[in-house]
Formats: C-alpha cells, sequence, structure tokens
C-alpha cells in the first residue's frame, strides 16, 4: 500500500531530534531549513497516485523499487521508476524513497548471506524489506565512521551492552545524507573491518523517535536560499546530510541484522545485490541529472547567442557524448545482468559495468561542471542580488534594460542564470560536487570490492596471445 505526500510529511512529526545552528528542530516539516525540501519528498511519494506514473511506480501495490528483479524485463521496468522519480528533483535528490528500497531488496534476495557464525539475521533482513515495502517507508542510512578515536577516544558507533531484548550502542556515524527526512535510518558499516573487531561490526535500523538518537545536521542551503527565483535548486532539493549520534540507544533484537560479526557486517553490501541495487538507482539518476545540466548548458549558449561557434558546438557535442556515456552504462548494466544464488533470488545488474560507473560518474562529473562554467562565461558572477531588484519602481526599469538582450527579456535571462549559478557555482552546487565523487564511499573502498577477474583475464588473455603469436623468427 502506498502512502500520499500528506502521509509521509505525518510521519516526520514524530518528536525526532534534530539540531541545526544550536536549535533543536521541533518540527522538520515546518522549519524554514528543511520544510521545501520534506515538500518535495512528498511530491515523489504523491507521484504513485498520479495515474500518468502509478502504472511505472507501483506493481501490486508495493512500490516497484522493493520488488527482487526476476528478469532482464524487471530491471528495465525498475530502471523506469528510478527514471521518473530522478526526473521529478532533476537528479538534485540522491537519497529518495527509492533508494534504500532498493538496497533493501537486495538484503531480500539473498538473505542468507546475514547469517553469521554467532548471530542469525536472515529472517530479520526479511522482515525489514517487508516492514519497509507494505508501510511504504523512506529509509536513510549512515555507513561512515568519524574520523580519528581509537581505544577510550572511539567515537565510532558501537555495541556496548547486550539484554535480553536487545542491544545497546553507543557513539557516532557520518554523512547521514536525507537522514532528517526519514521515517527509518539504517546503520552499518560498508568498509572492511579487522577481523577481531567485532564491537563495531553491527547492522541495524532503528526509528527516528528513538530515545538517545540525535542528527547534527550541516548548514541547510534551503534556509540560506532567498527564494525559488534566486535559489530554484537549493530552496526545493536540499536533502541534507547530517551526523547520528546515539547515547546508549537501545536495539530491539529483531531491528538487528548482524551482530559482532565482522565477515557478515561486510558481506550483507557485496554478497546480496544491495550495493549493485544501489548502484541501478544512482546510475539513473546520474543520468537524469547530466541530461538537465546538458540542457542547461544549451539554454545557455542560446540566451548568449554563442550556440552556432564552431567551439561552442564541439563543447556542446561533448556533453551530448557524456550524457550518452551515462544512459550506455545504465542500460550496458542492465544487458549484462547476473544470476543471484542460482536464480532463487532474482537477478541483478551487471557488477563490472555497475562498478565502472562507479568510476566513470565521479571522474566526469567534475569535467562537466567545468565546462559548462566555461560556456556561461561571466555573467554568471554579474547578477541581481535578488529578483526583487526587478520589481523595484526605481531600479526595475534599468535591470530589465541592461540585463536583457535582444532575443530575451532580463527577467528570463536573469532566471535562467541564477538557475545555472546554483547547479555549478553555489555552495549547494559545490557540496553537489564532492557528492558524486564520494556518495558511495571513498574509490579505495568499492574499487577494492570488485576484484575484476574476468575482465582482467580477458585483458591478459588477449595481450598474451598478441605475444604468442611471434618470436624471434617471425617474418613479416
Amino acid at each position: 500500500m502506498t502512502r500520499s505526500g500528506q502521509e509521509y510529511l505525518e510521519g516526520l512529526r514524530d518528536g525526532r531530534e534534530i539540531w541545526l545552528d544550536g536549535e533543536r528542530v521541533k518540527d522538520v516539516t515546518a522549519h524554514p531549513a528543511f520544510r521545501a525540501t520534506a515538500a518535495s519528498l512528498a511530491g515523489l511519494y504523491d507521484l504513485a497516485d498520479d495515474p500518468a506514473h502509478r502504472p511505472v511506480l507501483v506493481r501490486d501495490g508495493v512500490r516497484r523499487a522493493y520488488a527482487v528483479p526476476r528478469s532482464y524485463e524487471d530491471l528495465v521496468a525498475r530502471r523506469r521508476a528510478f527514471r521518473t522519480t530522478a526526473e521529478a528533483g532533476y537528479g538534485f535528490l540522491g537519497r529518495t524513497p527509492d533508494y534504500m528500497a532498493a538496497g533493501a531488496a537486495g538484503f531480500a534476495a539473498a538473505p542468507a548471506v546475514f547469517t553469521g557464525a554467532t548471530f542469525d539475521g536472515s529472517g530479520h533482513a526479511l522482515a525489514f524489506h517487508r516492514r519497509l515495502a507494505e508501510g511504504d517507508l523512506h529509509t536513510a542510512f549512515t555507513l561512515t565512521n568519524p574520523a580519528g578515536g581509537t581505544g577510550e577516544d572511539d567515537r565510532t558507533l558501537r555495541v556496548v551492552a547486550e539484554r535480553d531484548g536487545g542491544i545497546v550502542v553507543r557513539g557516532a556515524k557520518t554523512v547521514g545524507t536525507g537522514a532528517v527526512f526519514a521515517d527509518e535510518l539504517l546503520v552499518g558499516t560498508i568498509e572492511p573491518l579487522a577481523a577481531d573487531d567485532t564491537e563495531h561490526a553491527v547492522t541495524f535500523s532503528v526509528r527516528l523517535d528513538t530515545p538517545g538518537l540525535k542528527l547534527i545536521s550541516r548548514t541547510s542551503y534551503e534556509e540560506r536560499s532567498r527564494s525559488v527565483f534566486d535559489h530554484p535548486l537549493s530552496s526545493r532539493y536540499d536533502e541534507n546530510d547530517a551526523m547520528l549520534v546515539c547515547e546508549d540507544v537501545f536495539v530491539p533484537w529483531e531491528r538487528v541484522l548482524t551482530h559482532r560479526d565482522p565477515v557478515t557486517t561486510g558481506a550483507v553490501w557485496w554478497q546480496t545485490p544491495a550495493y549493485l541495487n544501489l548502484v541501478h538507482q544512482s546510475a539513473t539518476r546520474f543520468w537524469t541529472k547530466l541530461e538537465f545540466l546538458t540542457g542547461l548548458a544549451i539554454l545557455i549558449t542560446r540566451s548568449h547567442g554563442t550556440e552556432k561557434l564552431p567551439p561552442v558546438t564541439q563543447a556542446l557535442g561533448r556533453l551530448l557524448g557524456a550524457v550518452a556515456q551515462a544512459k550506455a552504462f545504465v542500460l550496458a548494466a542492465e544487458a549484462s545482468y547476473e544470476q543471484v544464488d542460482g536464480g532463487r533470488g532474482g537477478v541483478r545488474t551487471g557488477q563490472e559495468i555497475s562498478f565502472a560507473q562507479r568510476i566513470m560518474a565521479g571522474e566526469l562529473y567534475p569535467r562537466a561542471i567545468q565546462d559548462i562554467k566555461l560556456l556561461a562565461g561571466g555573467a554568471l558572477v554579474q547578477l541581481p542580488a535578488s529578483g526583487q531588484d526587478l520589481l523595484h519602481p526605481e531600479l526595475g526599469p534599468l535591470v530589465r534594460r541592461y540585463f536583457g538582450t535582444p532575443g530575451q527579456p532580463a527577467e528570463d535571462r536573469i532566471k535562467l542564470l541564477k538557475l545555472a549559478w546554483d547547479a555549478l557555482g553555489s555552495e549547494f552546487a559545490g557540496r553537489h560536487e564532492q557528492y558524486e565523487r564520494f556518495y558511495h564511499g571513498a574509490p579505495h573502498v568499492y574499487l577494492t570490492m570488485q576484484t575484476w577477474a574476468g575482465s582482467a583475464g580477458d585483458c591478459e588473455s588477449l595481450a598474451q596471445a598478441c605475444l604468442d603469436g611471434y618470436d624471434l623468427g617471425t617474418t613479416r
């Protein structure tokens, strides 16, 4: 059963402890730092009730992202659902509800991975997936450890006690993207742990209103925005990032997925389709975001009247080629699908192509931003401070006269360039450039989890075949 946007917003008014600028936020749906983005996420829930989108987003009454794909056609259908959601936020909302929905489906596809030597979380993983799907819940996760601190100064979230009904955890996790807007938070680790590091080897889900749980938010770009006209992206699509702090938080056993098992705690991401499912969603979103940015570049060059200059057409061609490249990775990952657990767990996108997409996206995004900035030129730094300048009785006529062009009125041109600055040069834009590089963890983590055995063997065989084809006596 899917929820409406209003039902989603009502679920956020649960007394959760969110901190921002030395203030405890009482209601994220009403606070100026969060309310517009919360409304944008609510709009994603309402998409499922739109007759034009429901067949794409929902299957058998449940959001399609929760379904375990059983065929290539299922992967394509899931990608179309991802695309619909991504387009609603122009690719700037990364941790939309379908993100962890796909991750939970990955857990459900291979629950046996959650069975460790001393703790069996397989049933809990299935129950986690079922609870989220049936409740149409928005789940975020936080997997990154805080910098520094070991031994007595250990700041990383860890198990400090066990009780009959569950465990007690203490410490922090960082970069909880979208956590303040979630119904639940999945806490774990994606980085390899030492074999004897049992206290940090835990994965669990928790409600945001759990006693002792705090989220410390970074600066809100939404709150700093002056208006939608002046900051059209950051005013509505700032999904925020927060540090999770747990002060002796009690987690019931039924919400614990792995416990004191370093091998299983890492394996739930790498030996189930969960990580690849996350990449499928994010790669689709990246393709969509790159389309938006390239469209923005085209509009900017038309506004400048430079769209037919050879260097500009070449630059636009490179950007359009990048969009095709991003699309190709998504389609290739689907076409190279692999069976999960001999087919018992359905199918997943091709692992090698999926990992390669992460390399490509992290390198391509900064280049694309730089190329579009060059196309925009100095116009981005000479804009009126606010759209209010256009409305002022004395200043307005001057702005309209000197900021327009023969082919574009000042208001339209300023609107376009304000959008471009928000996407390319603002603090919000800088955060997105960093996000596209690291949102799936540092490259040294996810690249070491892919052995590249097949590709490496093929590459080596081809080179060796050439070497084997001639010797000192070979003639042409």
